[in-house]
């Protein structure tokens, strides 16, 4: 099996409705607003029913989805998110607009993705009502917005519920209390084509869906970012503590 890790969404996407992928994991969320452009407001089960509606004519069958829900969250150094008396961001916006009178204004990070999408940077502005010049929006890559956070770099940034760097550098998630971000449930999704060549592929998926939660894969996600362990050794390992590999593998 070729495996193409880190392709973008979009990308992705592509690649998988032109034939050129077979299996990928996809979020409900991302689904809706970005491969359907779909902005309403929808719960977990409206979610993933829609998008599996909307797939199955093209030959994607979304399968089980996890009880993972790897959204977005704005978060903070946990130490100075108490300084400051912000915990949700409705309090980092008041403290973003205060800090623009004064002579430090708050600086924030972003991936590069996040910003230009449909249910990205400045929608969340205009819904919390953040006033955030271009100065102040510091975009990066995905992976380095958590040491951002840490050392100081940028007063907030953007992170994946998911990431073991979250509990490893003591950083706390902001609650979204206006519900901005959807969610984003992790569902193997694969071709029909590649299921009808591989009858036991949907089964074997979906009892690898029933076994991951934001706990495990917060965890797992912790021996990659932080222990630094390569990716494949701790799936294998995953694998097969749960029998879905064999020993070797």
């Amino acid at each position: 099996m070729a495996q193409k890790p880190d392709l973008a969404t979009v990308i992705l996407r592509n690649a998988m409705e032109h034939g050129q992928i077979d299996l990928a994991w996809d979020y409900t969320g991302t689904g809706l607003i970005i491969h359907h452009g779909i902005q309403q407001k929808m719960s977990n089960e409206e979610a993933y029913a829609t998008v599996k509606r909307l797939d199955e004519p093209k030959g994607l069958i979304w399968l089980n989805p996890a009880a993972l829900n790897n959204t977005y969250a704005l978060a903070m150094k946990r130490e100075r998110a108490e300084a400051e008396g912000v915990r949700t961001l409705s309090d980092l916006a008041r403290a973003v607009n205060r800090s623009n009178g004064g002579d430090k204004r708050w600086q924030l990070g972003f991936d590069m993705e996040f910003a230009g999408r449909p249910d990205g940077l400045k929608p969340l502005q205009q819904l919390y009502g953040m006033e955030l010049s271009r100065p102040q929006i510091r975009q990066m890559d995905s992976g380095l917005v958590y040491n951002a956070v840490r050392d100081g770099f940028v007063d907030a940034g953007l992170v994946y519920t998911t990431d073991g760097r979250i509990k490893g550098f003591e950083l706390l998630v902001l609650q979204d209390d206006l519900n901005f971000f959807p969610a984003y449930a992790a569902t193997p999704v694969a071709s029909k084509a590649a299921l009808d060549r591989n009858p036991g592929l949907a089964d074997d998926l979906n009892r690898l869906a029933s076994l991951l939660d934001n706990d495990t894969m917060s965890a797992m996600n912790a021996e990659v970012d932080i222990r630094h362990r390569p990716v494949k050794e701790v799936a294998a390992e995953f694998l097969r503590s749960h029998g879905l590999a064999k020993e070797g593998a």
